[in-house]
């Protein structure tokens, strides 16, 4: 069977980067100043989509994203490594999101992108690790939800069969379609990029990008639909304004701290019986441990 297959994937902030500008005055992060990178976990979803495409001749894999127009480059480098196109969910008052206005705003995009049959993203972000985006679209969509997915095991009579890792060890539930499945970064890698696909899709822009090119780099584009990156704007996916952006966001940042972690005392122990046990009890007396 052919499968429609959307995944969810992010550009964030590379965290191994941030400096002193990393937020803005409004508690929001500014992306501008940050290296940006594919969600790692994002990568793992996308891997289990590239599977199932495999597996199911025909299918089809769009990526979604919501971001600045600057987020095509998670979209290209999907397609590079398989996916069929994407879509930049992208306009000025989506911006500030948080969960909750994030999840509403990319369920408006998935309703408009219709008929599909399995959403698959990263348990979470890296730029928030709150893991409740993927929830949340699933509750505002209607359909069933599986987390802390490791693995597809198999598709077929319209459920999916998934293994989950947990804390306590793995579990296998099956989930009726469509639903959305998120995914662990322990799942597998996603694959490398294959050079045939890097060359005919190198050129892939947004409308954004496009607007920015010359006017014949701009007829090349134009005449070859598979290198259009779609962007669409809240208008579009029907979104409701008092839902969306810093309007639609009721967590808010209060303040932001630079904490520093230093060691304020040491002991040094011998190795010898009595230390290591007056080490014990004075780390249950200050509820250390125990």
């Amino acid at each position: 069977m052919s499968l429609n297959i959307v995944v969810l994937a992010k550009q964030v902030p590379d965290t191994r980067n941030v400096g002193k500008d990393a937020m803005k005055e409004d508690g929001t992060i500014n992306r501008a100043a940050l290296p940006a990178i594919f969600n790692p976990e994002d990568l793992n979803a996308l891997e289990q989509a590239l599977r199932l495409k495999d597996a199911n001749p025909g299918s089809k894999v769009t990526i979604l994203t919501m971001g600045l127009p600057r987020a095509a480059e998670v979209i290209r480098e999907a397609i590079f490594r398989g996916a069929d196109g994407g879509i930049v969910l992208t306009d000025r008052v989506l911006g500030g999101a948080d969960t909750l206005a994030t999840s509403y705003s990319l369920a408006q995009a998935v309703k408009k992108i219709e008929n599909y049959d399995i959403i698959l993203g990263g348990r979470q972000a890296i730029d928030g690790d709150t893991a409740q985006v993927g929830p949340q679209i699933a509750e505002k969509l209607g359909i069933p939800q599986v987390t802390y997915a490791e693995d597809i095991l198999d598709l077929k009579d319209g459920y999916v069969t998934v293994l989950r890792r947990l804390e306590s060890g793995v579990e296998t539930v099956k989930a009726p379609l469509p639903c959305v499945v998120t995914v662990n970064g322990s799942a597998a890698d996603c694959r490398p990029r294959n050079a045939h696909r890097v060359m005919k899709y190198k050129r892939a822009v947004s409308t954004s990008e496009k607007a920015k090119l010359s006017e014949e780099a701009q007829a090349y584009v134009n005449a070859r639909e598979y290198l259009n990156i779609p962007e669409w704007g809240a208008a579009f996916v029907e979104a409701d304004p008092a839902q969306i952006g810093m309007a639609g966001s009721p967590t808010k940042v209060k303040a932001i701290e630079n904490v520093v972690f230093t060691a304020k005392e040491s002991l040094r122990l011998e190795n010898n019986d009595e230390q290591l046990e007056n080490l014990i009890k004075e780390l249950i007396t200050n509820h250390t441990i125990g």
